[in-house]
């Protein structure tokens, strides 16, 4: 059987003039444990990244935080000079003080910062999307969003996107700069931003949801899906990955995996196609 590619689950423009394959990848994953330094397997990481793009992803993304600065670091090893069509997305906004440990910092003075130390590791002249990773509650939402704008207006930065927001903040934000992403928590186990998704569907913003498998709660063989992904033929990554861009056609899920053998799982569920009544059993299994 041949190995499907990213592009079996369509594209979304992002802003209305960046296409990507709906099917992203995230790549917190690659760095060391607890999101900190360097990875045990770090040829394993390039190739993971590699072969990700191999596979059609075109949109990847990650954040100056992670690792801090070895995420973004190892793509650019792994993959500079960029394939035309390949995104990178990239967030500020947390700081780290150790493993496992994220602090919100809104100033604008370092979130600017931050970004051209991201244009820099990721030998980029432009960030194709920053997201705002943590609205800080110390700094108004107009100043942390302005940093960005002023960025965009100067050339450096194209589209604009937050993280882990609510309705009424994508709307406050929006009155300083275009929004044309959000990332939040959802996956089969989680819905909550369900509200939210509803809102970005009805006004063409991407939803990029983060921890799409639940942190692999959805994917073990004991889980939830594990007797309808054998009822399919399939895994149950691939049934939790095609309920999510089942959703909603502006769900872009970016799953992360330190594996290419789980990255290749992940990228066939872009072909995976699914009946109303599947994904209504798939709705009511979790």
């Amino acid at each position: 059987m041949n190995q499907p590619t990213a592009s079996a689950a369509g594209t979304f423009d992002l802003g209305g003039d960046l296409p990507v394959n709906r099917l992203g990848y995230g790549a917190m994953q690659i760095t060391g444990e607890g999101v900190w330094g360097w990875p045990k397997d770090r040829d394993g990481a390039v190739a993971v990244l590699r072969r990700a793009v191999e596979l059609g992803v075109t949109l990847i993304d990650t954040a100056d935080s992670y690792g801090p600065t070895v995420s973004e670091e190892l793509i650019r090893e792994a993959l500079h000079p960029y394939a035309d069509d390949v995104v990178i997305a990239t967030k500020a906004g947390l700081t780290r003080t150790g493993p496992g440990e994220w602090i919100p910092v809104g100033r604008p003075a370092y979130l600017k910062q931050q970004v051209e130390l991201s244009l820099r590791r990721l030998g980029l002249e432009r960030i194709d999307l920053i997201q705002l990773h943590r609205i800080d509650a110390e700094v108004p939402v107009a100043d942390q969003v302005g940093a960005f704008k002023e960025l965009q207006d100067e050339g450096k930065v194209r589209h604009i996107g937050l993280s882990e927001v609510d309705v009424a903040q994508l709307k406050e934000a929006q009155q300083t700069a275009e929004i044309v992403s959000v990332q939040n928590l959802y996956n089969l186990a989680h819905r909550d931003a369900q509200e939210l998704l509803d809102h970005c569907t009805a006004e063409n913003i991407a939803f990029i949801p983060w921890f799409p498998l639940a942190t692999g709660q959805l994917a073990a063989s004991d889980g939830p899906l594990t007797e309808l992904a054998r009822e399919h033929g399939t895994s149950p990554s691939q049934l939790a990955l095609a309920w999510l861009l089942h959703r909603s056609p502006v769900v872009l899920p970016i799953p992360g995996t330190k594996s290419v053998e789980h990255l290749e799982d992940n990228v066939a569920a872009a072909a995976l196609e699914l009946s109303q009544d599947e994904v209504d059993a798939l709705t009511a299994a979790v």
